[in-house]
């Protein structure tokens, strides 16, 4: 199959695909999406088979603009108006309670909840609108690898697998969006999944306490979102995290097993470790936010089998505001992993 590149003019074209039941990934503001019509099983289940993804895996509903939502959704939680007044079109992500068979079982993973998103990308917006139809749009990537945020990443993962790729430039976050649970509306509204709209944020602007969960899904349990049972966002090189105090260590540590290492971090410590390590992806700036946004393209980066590295250090910031969803990613990047000198 050949793979299409579309510019954002070209959108009738790839809507049009999209109508047959082919696969068109799409650009957002978080990462880019693997899209397929959300009301024919086939194509969704094509989502499936070409990431790799675990069935029960639930697939987010994304939407041009609340007024689809209500085809699927008839009770809403009493927050919804003023959390979509607020934040859509936006990376936050909301899991409601379903009309009963009005989505396909194969997208909601079986469950009774579906969760939804309208994306800050206009384009892709308009594409949706073109099509007629909500799209799932989970990561257009394989599944358990670092998530895409330039359409050439899609393309390195998933040519000659989908239809096309709409290219919009690179994407301005770089992390999936936050996914908030309306599901039970006699409970404040809990953070499946952290993302850009953080748990403060929400918590100030609703005015309740907004809780995010990290209980780790059994393998008999349903995940209720994305990337809440899997290992996810990992490269085949072996990442470890490295504390702010333990860099000298591991430069040691590396020096001394004759380790080819990738450092992935900012600028303080990208010059730190420069001259000791084989190469270094550096965030713009030492902050969560560029953090953040560096995150996947870095570990892309330093994961090229041109580099042949043994081990990419990554740095590790304080688990609050966006460094929290930051953490999420890269935990699972690592399985949980941090550099010890024990080694």
């Amino acid at each position: 199959m050949e793979t299409k590149v579309y510019q954002t003019d070209q959108l009738q074209a790839a809507a049009e695909k999209l109508k047959k039941g082919e696969l068109i990934a799409f650009p957002t503001e978080t990462v880019y999406g693997l899209g397929a019509n959300a009301l024919l099983p086939a194509a969704v289940k094509q989502v499936f088979a070409v990431k790799g993804r675990p069935s029960d895996n639930p697939l987010i509903v994304t939407v041009a603009d609340f007024a689809m939502v209500k085809d699927y959704v008839d009770n809403f939680h009493p927050l919804t108006q003023k959390i979509v007044e607020t934040y859509w079109p936006g990376p936050l992500t909301l899991i409601f309670t379903i009309k009963k068979d009005s989505l396909p079982a194969v997208v909601t993973g079986g469950l009774s909840t579906a969760a939804f998103r309208m994306p800050a990308n206009k384009k892709t917006r308009e594409l949706i609108a073109l099509a007629g139809v909500p799209l799932v749009g989970p990561s257009a990537n394989t599944s358990g690898k670092p998530s895409p945020t330039t359409s050439e990443h899609v393309y390195h993962d998933l040519k000659g697998k989908i239809a096309g790729i709409v290219d919009d430039g690179a994407a301005q976050i770089g992390l999936e969006s936050t996914v908030l649970d309306l599901s039970d509306h006699t409970k404040a509204p809990v953070i499946l999944r952290p993302g850009a709209i953080t748990q403060e944020e929400l918590t100030q602007t609703l005015g309740v306490a907004v809780t995010l969960d990290k209980h780790l899904v059994s393998e008999s349990e349903a995940p209720k979102a994305p990337g809440m049972k899997y290992k996810h966002y990992a490269p085949d090189t072996k990442v470890l995290l490295v504390k702010n105090g333990d860099w000298e260590k591991a430069k040691a540590w590396v020096k001394e097993n004759h380790l080819r290492s990738g450092v992935l971090a900012g600028p303080s410590i990208s010059e730190e470790m420069r001259y000791d390590t084989a190469c270094v992806f550096m965030y713009s700036q030492d902050t969560p936010k560029s953090a953040a946004k560096g995150l996947f393209a870095g570990l892309r980066a330093l994961d090229d089998k041109a580099l042949d590295l043994d081990v990419i250090l990554a740095e590790v910031y304080p688990e609050e505001g966006i460094g929290a969803a930051y953490m999420n990613r890269l935990k699972k990047s690592a399985n949980q992993q941090y550099f010890s000198a024990e080694k």
